[in-house]
């Protein structure tokens, strides 16, 4: 089968297309012909070995894809042959066939595409428990979505929205502004504007409830200054790839909470994966809440893809097709 291949630690260029064995489904397992990958920044950050968990060498890269059920392993039950799946695991997705625990497979309402079922675990998972399980938000509640024209933010402004949340988005050009308007955000603003805290005090009147904070480095205590009395700061990544400086002291004054956000511990929690996948699948299956596709790569312009995420020129999810 052709995959893209990792032996060393690097940027784009480390990525091999190759040749490899197709996997055969142990007991547990599901084989999956995947039919579409969805992209995260946490794949590069994988690919360079800087992400939470450690990269053990060499792998198949993709923990997120959409496919077709081609073969079950002993004891497996609940999926069938042909069927269109989505599934979340660690690694192995870059591929044309991928073999995966059953428990790793999530439905999909027969509305979505490949491409709008790949583009759904990592991102509308991510923003549930963020915002529900973590921030335990609260119908009429306030939240501030960065990087909104993203992939993530797409989601979560959605989530948002179908949660009862007054939603302020910001993102760094004006057309991601407007695709998150559209998806339902109230308030919209640039996150370069020198007038933004203002501007959330203004719509607020005291700051948001929630914060999530995407970007890190300088911009992380303009986000804790953004906060309500009570505000809980969900740290969901670091864009900018800088050091954030936090003085615990001033979370005193008002009460406020920093609470850090990664979502690999709980796909092995079924308790809040039902959850979270019973709250999500009638949203999606009404049309209420949809991934939000960007640009499509093939497979073997994975090295490209990658490129044109860290330009951070992508808007939704940006997607490879084996």
């Amino acid at each position: 089968m052709k995959a893209i291949w990792v032996e060393k630690l690097g940027g784009p260029e480390v990525l091999q297309l190759a040749e490899l064995p197709k996997p055969a489904p142990k007991a547990g397992e599901v084989l999956v012909r995947v039919r579409a990958i969805g992209l995260n920044f946490a794949d590069i950050l994988a690919v360079r070995g800087e992400y939470l968990a450690p990269t053990r060498l060499p792998y198949i890269p993709g923990m997120e894809f959409s496919g077709t059920v081609e073969e079950l392993g002993e004891g497996v039950e609940g999926v069938q042959p042909g069927q269109l799946v989505a599934a979340l695991g660690g690694s192995g997705a870059f591929a044309e066939y991928t073999a995966v625990p059953a428990r790793a497979v999530l439905p999909v309402p027969s509305n979505l595409n490949a491409y709008e079922a790949a583009a759904l675990p990592v991102s509308f998972y991510t923003a549930f428990f963020a915002l529900h399980t973590l921030g335990q938000a609260k119908v009429g509640e306030s939240v501030l979505i960065q990087a909104a024209g993203g992939a993530l933010g797409t989601a979560s402004v959605q989530v948002a929205k179908a949660m009862g949340l007054q939603v302020i988005a910001t993102a760094s050009r004006e057309e991601k502004l407007e695709l998150a308007r559209s998806l339902g955000a109230d308030q919209a603003f640039l996150s370069s504007d020198p007038t933004l805290e203002s501007k959330v005090r203004q719509v607020t009147g005291k700051g948001v409830d929630l914060l999530m904070e995407l970007v890190g480095g300088e911009g992380f205590a303009q986000s804790l200054r953004m906060l309500a009395p009570r505000g809980r700061l969900l740290v969901i990544g670091s864009a900018s790839q800088q050091q954030a400086t936090l003085r615990p002291v001033e979370l005193m004054k008002k009460n406020l909470s920093v609470i850090g956000v990664w979502l690999a511990p709980f796909l092995a929690d079924r308790e809040a994966m039902l959850e979270a996948t019973q709250f999500l699948t009638p949203l999606l299956a009404a049309g209420h809440v949809k991934p939000v596709v960007g640009r499509v790569f093939p497979l073997e312009e994975a090295a490209q893809a990658f490129q044109y995420v860290l330009q951070r020129a992508s808007t939704g999810k940006v997607v490879l097709e084996p």
